[in-house]
């Protein structure tokens, strides 16, 4: 009888109707938390908004620099909507159940824009690697034309990838509990519910993890340590100042994505000696922080960024008095 039931769970795919996403459900003040995310996906969507904005409508910021900055502004935003709204409506509104395809859709974009993510604080670290330690050939080197291409191999490799490793899920038979620990659909408690073999599923987000997490970061390490060769090299004070300035806000951004990521998936994967509910908010902030603080400390604080904002906003202060005293000009005149 075991015999038959193995041969059948290895030769006969069952999918469920869809998953059941029962994360958080032993921390007594989710609902605060809940509204704190509220809270960060707005600021995520304005504040990316605003700088995708000010760079797409002014034509003296279309440089390989800002062409990084946009890349990583559209990531962040995908990146949030396709988990925040989802957990608000799973948690607050208690409607749990997500169908099997559409589990598939969200665990591709979540990972898709998570490794999009990746490269491109990696692509940021190359265009100042470049600024600082070629400015010579900076303009040669890193040529809009150049940052382009870069940026659309990065969204081909990344998808391309994340495809392939959510195709390889539909070989897996689902006959057993169909509840999944996580706040989203997420690859490994997924396949983790399977009854037939998922060794294949474990090794590609091995292998894959390493490769879209640990490539780019070690790129980004390395960089810097070459950054910071050539910055203690200067000779003026002044200028090691300015090149450390123009890095601080970078490896602020690298160091809030990678190492609660790094940390939580050594542990939580490999050593499985963290706690499912510690795993699941320790994730989720990692997850959604990110997307939330780039435009705020990296993109809004580069000065011609700024100087853009500060512009948009006092001529928008402008335009509403105009507005404001024509209405009142006509207002007397009405009752005159």
């Amino acid at each position: 009888m075991s015999s038959l039931r193995n041969f059948l769970n290895d030769s006969v795919i069952v999918h469920p109707p869809g998953f059941y996403i029962i994360g958080f459900q032993k921390h007594p003040f989710i609902r605060v938390y809940f509204i704190f995310l509220a809270f960060v996906y707005v600021v995520t969507v304005l504040f990316n908004t605003l700088v995708i904005s000010i760079i797409v409508f002014n034509h003296c910021l279309h440089t390989p620099k800002f062409l990084a900055v946009v890349n990583l502004a559209v990531i962040d935003v995908v990146l949030n909507t396709c988990t925040i709204p989802s957990m608000i409506k799973v948690f607050l509104v208690k409607d749990n159940f997500i169908p099997f395809n559409l589990c598939l859709v969200q665990m591709f974009f979540y990972y898709a824009f998570a490794t999009l993510e990746s490269y491109a604080l990696a692509v940021l670290a190359y265009d100042r690697l470049i600024a600082i330690c070629f400015p010579l050939r900076q303009n040669s080197i890193n040529t809009l034309r150049n940052m382009f291409c870069i940026v659309v191999l990065s969204w081909c490799f990344s998808t391309g990838i994340t495809a392939f490793t959510i195709s390889i899920m539909t070989r897996l038979s689902f006959c057993k509990s169909v509840e999944v620990f996580s706040y989203f659909c997420d690859y490994a408690p997924v396949f983790r519910l399977a009854c037939n073999d998922y060794t294949l599923q474990w090794t590609a987000t091995s292998v894959l993890s390493v490769l879209l997490l640990g490539g780019p970061f070690s790129f980004i390490f390395l960089s810097y340590v070459s950054i910071l060769v050539t910055v203690f090299r200067m000779k003026s004070l002044a200028s090691r100042m300015k090149a450390l300035t123009t890095c601080v806000e970078h490896v602020i951004l690298v160091a809030v994505f990678y190492i609660p990521l790094i940390v939580i998936f050594m542990i939580g994967f490999y050593l499985g000696a963290i706690n499912p509910d510690q795993r699941v908010l320790s994730l989720s902030l990692a997850s959604c922080l990110p997307p939330c603080i780039n435009p705020i400390v990296y993109s809004l604080k580069t000065q011609e960024i700024k100087n853009r904002a500060l512009a948009l906003f006092r001529k928008n202060r402008v335009d509403v008095r105009q507005k404001g005293s024509s209405w009142r000009v006509a207002k007397k005149k009405s009752q005159q």
